[in-house]
């Protein structure tokens, strides 16, 4: 129920089922392909206690939900009446994407609905390859065949699988575009090219001869020609009546794009393979070190914006071409030091919130998936998130350096250090590529651990009554600031504000009020930062820097502005005591809505704490309320 739920307010922040043009997920996102995303509630959304974040790139507008994104995917699809088929070029979107943005959105969707079981696959390939170098297994035995060909199938038949994937992206039939990619590896092709490199006579095709490749395990190929595919069907539906359609627009697509597969597409493919894994080489054998600087620390940020899907591709191809790559190693290390940080906040901060989602997230790290430490532990805090990044680079620098290489394809985790093994056994690159790691995960943890945090001094006691500060014997050591009530009401600790989001403490420190008039005034002399267009909710930005949300009843934002009344305007100065906001408590009520309001400081991480100013219950307008400890 808790997946339901959550579908339903993701549903309603994208702007509904008609703003969806398509939606897909990979290990912890959910990336919609949104009509118009001016309609999409954002702000909204990153109040959701079930949201990490929102990320907005690549023409995807990304919704960062964790490791339960499988769940919340298909409760989305129940709740919206989803299907999880792409629609391509839908002809109602109304926003345009850029060819690097389209790019990544094609890529992204292409490869994310199988990454849970790519993941897996080069997982069980690097501990086979621990498990022949440590003697546990024979290379020969029947044992070690099985499960290396649990490991090797999706690789080996990658065209299959891409050609489904990139037929639902691109808007076609996937079954007819698997179809293809299955041409590409059926035993009689295979066969042919075989007997051709023995020295046989080449194939024909009506007179035509045939440039046969061992398409096993390639990328770019089959990519084009579901392409290829997919626009002469959309060419045939247009035209064909609908009582023939349904097999002879199959039966033209098979005819026409398996001939021209073998024969034009995939050789020209395979040479744009070659072209691009010798011109990463190059670049490569220019400077390893360099490479693996810039790759171990900026790897983090590629992901935060989706951009590193424009290197998976690349990964894949350079294994295809060679049997073996030196980009995925270097990823290790960026992983690594994202996991170090983490580590260091998890023992450093005394926030039991932030331990919990620190604890939660390490454990995540270790299996590559770095988003949930990211977005909820080392980013919010900019330094942690600096210190690995730095880490990554440095660790892999020395993997870049000592140039270690993966032979086989798996997304970047500690299971990636076994898949450094070349077949000889463990060398030197394999010791490297612990070392870096291992160097990235310290470095990005000690340096966060003595520097990624404010230093936590003694927690202000509660119990003081005074307004001004803690106590007589405190001021000399702490300055405060004093915040005033925006509205009349009985104070409540935010804790018990009926509302997770704010209850957690995930948006600020504060308080909630249960108010006893219909007003909302200025606790500070300062400007609006920020106001929605349906008055329920108010950010202002104070004079001495504080941030502060005022958030008018819960989930009132669904009344669309019914029973609020603006006064200010956007950007508008000020001062205590200016009214702000007008709501009718009743009618608000009676709609059964929950008038309780969170009065909450949005930069919390910038004070030593914050308490309430005073011990009364009870506050009036302009009243003390906070106390902010600098």
């Amino acid at each position: 129920m808790k997946y339901q739920q959550l579908a339903r307010q993701i549903l309603l922040g994208v702007g509904g089922r008609e703003n969806i043009q398509s939606v897909v997920h990979c290990a912890t996102r959910l990336r919609f392909r949104l009509k118009t995303s001016h309609k999409a509630d954002t702000d909204q959304l990153k109040q959701n206690p079930g949201i990490i974040t929102i990320v907005e790139s690549g023409g995807q507008y990304q919704v960062v939900i964790g490791n339960h994104v499988g769940e919340v995917y298909q409760a989305l699809l129940s709740e919206g009446g989803l299907s999880d088929t792409e629609r391509g070029d839908d002809n109602e979107s109304a926003e345009k994407l850029t060819l690097f943005a389209r790019f990544i959105d094609i890529v992204s969707g292409i490869f994310t609905p199988f990454i849970g079981v790519m993941a897996a696959s080069g997982i069980l390939k690097g501990l086979l390859a621990l498990a022949l170098a440590l003697g546990v297994m024979e290379e020969q035995s029947g044992s070690y065949k099985i499960l290396f060909v649990a490991s090797d199938a999706l690789f080996y038949f990658l065209p299959i699988v891409l050609g489904y994937c990139a037929g639902k992206k691109f808007g076609g039939n996937p079954f007819v575009c698997m179809t293809i990619g299955a041409a590409l590896v059926h035993p009689i092709m295979l066969e042919a090219f075989t007997n051709e490199q023995a020295g046989q006579a080449p194939m024909h095709f009506f007179g035509v001869p045939v440039i046969l490749i061992n398409y096993a395990s390639s990328v770019i190929p089959i990519i084009l020609a579901a392409w290829v595919s997919c626009l002469i069907e959309r060419l045939l539906n247009l035209r064909l009546p609908g009582a023939i359609r349904n097999f002879t627009t199959p039966l033209v697509c098979l005819m026409v794009v398996v001939p021209l597969n073998f024969l034009l597409i995939g050789p020209i493919a395979t040479w744009l393979s070659h072209l691009l894994a010798n011109g990463y080489l190059w670049a490569y054998a220019l400077s390893p070190l360099v490479a693996g600087l810039f790759v171990g620390g900026f790897w983090q940020v590629f992901v935060i914006f989706g951009l590193h899907w424009g290197l998976v591709p690349l990964i894949i191809n350079n294994i295809s071409i060679y049997g073996q790559d030196s980009m995925l190693p270097l990823l290790l290390a960026a992983v690594m030091g994202q996991t170090g940080a983490t580590l260091g906040v998890l023992l450093r901060t005394r926030d039991n919130k932030l331990k919990g989602i620190a604890a939660s997230a390490f454990s995540a790290c270790w299996f590559g998936i770095t988003e949930p430490a990211v977005y909820g532990v080392t980013l919010p805090g900019r330094r942690p998130f600096i210190f690995g990044c730095i880490g990554g680079a440095l660790g892999a620098a020395i993997i870049g350096f000592y140039q270690a290489r993966v032979y086989s394809f798996g997304f970047a985790n500690i299971f990636t250090l076994f898949q450094t093994m070349p077949a000889t056994g463990i060398d030197v690159t394999v010791i490297a590529a612990g070392i870096g790691s291992l160097l990235a995960l310290v470095i990005g943890a000690v340096a966060t651990y003595f520097f990624g945090l404010p230093t936590e001094k003694a927690t202000p006691r509660a119990a003081n009554t005074d307004p001004s500060g803690p106590s007589s014997a405190s001021p000399s050591l702490l300055k405060t600031l004093t915040l005033d009530s925006p509205m009349s009401g009985r104070v409540i600790p935010l804790e018990d504000v009926p509302d997770q989001t704010f209850a957690s403490g995930l948006l600020g420190k504060g308080v909630g009020i249960i108010p006893t008039d219909g007003r909302v005034v200025s606790p500070v002399n300062g400007t609006i930062a920020s106001l929605f267009r349906t008055g329920h909710a108010i950010g202002l930005l104070d004079e001495n820097g504080v941030e502060l949300l005022i958030h008018v009843g819960l989930d009132t934002v669904k009344l669309d502005g019914k029973h609020f009344t603006i006064h200010v305007s956007q950007d508008q100065p000020v001062s205590r005591g200016e009214l702000l906001i007008e709501f009718d408590m009743t009618a608000i009520s009676q709609a059964g809505y929950d008038l309780t309001t969170p009065i909450i400081v949005s930069n919390s991480d910038d004070y030593l704490d914050i308490l309430p100013a005073t011990v009364q219950t009870e506050v009036k307008e302009n009243m003390p309320l906070l106390t902010l400890f600098i």
